[in-house]
């Protein structure tokens, strides 16, 4: 008889993930979000140069539901939530697996700072569920979670910790290392960190501030110095999304990675989108977090190493 001693000593921890998830669930339905479930595999995935779908046939894994989601805010949908697996190619570390678990949701007549709150009040919720009080503990952090969570710009957190500015890190082509090296690890150690006003070259799917275009309406929450999520005030030109894209598309031309379909059902719908804000949660990470693991493959139930 062989016994799988990894998994078997995982139980604990996945007995607690599966409350945390129905806590979630939970939350939402109290708020009048309705649950949804999109397709896994779609025929385009939004073009972006740091993710690499996974193939499924003649068409993809999706990385995120997001296309989706939008569409049935274009359709009139006004609260939704989605807790699913997504799928990135060549992504595996202590941090990382290929398949892995998000949570989003969506508002309409909504924007990043109501997010924001929004955010901070469900993580708090399933703290107290999990009877931690104003504190948690992970890798010898002590968080607290009392409200307000720390609001720091993409601006000030490169005065505050990185060698450069923001503006330089960009001309030079150092934005996303100084990130992971100087900035990430200092973010969220004491508070939530939420890291936010991206500038506009780092946008993704966010639109630009009325007020200053230069940055965009986007926001990474951080705890412990791990990034659990990433949100935007959602970009509703359909035009703008396209020059995006487009954009995206060069990018991955010049690094040699694979050009990827535009979603033209999508960009078709995006003008009928009302104004809006979306979230993507890490569900894994905030296990993590909650449970104070030390990697991700303890609180999955198998690595793709095991399969």
């Amino acid at each position: 008889m062989i016994n799988n001693w990894p998994l078997a000593g995982r139980k604990t921890a996945l007995r607690q993930r599966a409350r945390i998830i129905g806590n979630i669930r939970q939350f939402f339905n109290g708020r009048g979000y309705l649950e949804v479930e999109t397709p896994h595999r779609i025929p385009a995935p939004a073009p972006e140069s740091h993710i690499d779908p996974v193939p499924s046939g003649k068409w993809f894994l999706h990385s995120s539901p997001e296309l989706c989601m939008k569409r049935m805010l274009a359709a009139g949908y006004q609260k939704i939530f989605q807790i699913c697996r997504c799928w990135r190619g060549g992504e595996r570390g202590s941090q990382h697996v290929p398949e892995f678990t998000l949570l989003e949701w969506y508002r309409t007549r909504s924007d990043y700072l109501a997010l924001m709150d929004e955010c901070e009040v469900m993580i708090q919720t399933l703290a107290a569920d999990f009877g931690m009080g104003e504190k948690i503990t992970y890798q010898g952090q002590h968080i607290n979670l009392t409200s307000p969570w720390e609001r720091v710009t993409v601006e000030e957190a490169f005065r505050r910790y990185a060698r450069i500015s923001v503006g330089e890190a960009l001309r030079q082509d150092l934005f996303d290392e100084l990130m992971v090296r100087e900035i990430e690890p200092r973010l969220g150690v004491e508070k939530p960190t939420f890291l936010y006003d991206y500038p506009s070259e780092r946008r993704s799917l966010a639109r630009l501030k009325k007020e200053d275009p230069t940055v965009a309406e986007r926001f990474e929450l951080y705890l412990g110095g791990l990034e659990i999520a990433n949100a935007f005030s959602e970009l509703a030109d359909a035009e703008e999304q396209r020059k995006v894209f487009e954009s995206e598309r060069e990018t991955r031309r010049s690094l040699g990675k694979e050009i990827y379909p535009l979603p033209e059902r999508f960009l078709a719908e995006l003008e009928q989108m009302p104004p809006s804000a979306g979230i993507a949660l890490g569900v894994d990470r905030l296990v993590m977090v909650l449970l104070n693991a030390e990697t991700i493959d303890e609180v999955v139930a198998f690595t793709p190493e095991e399969l």
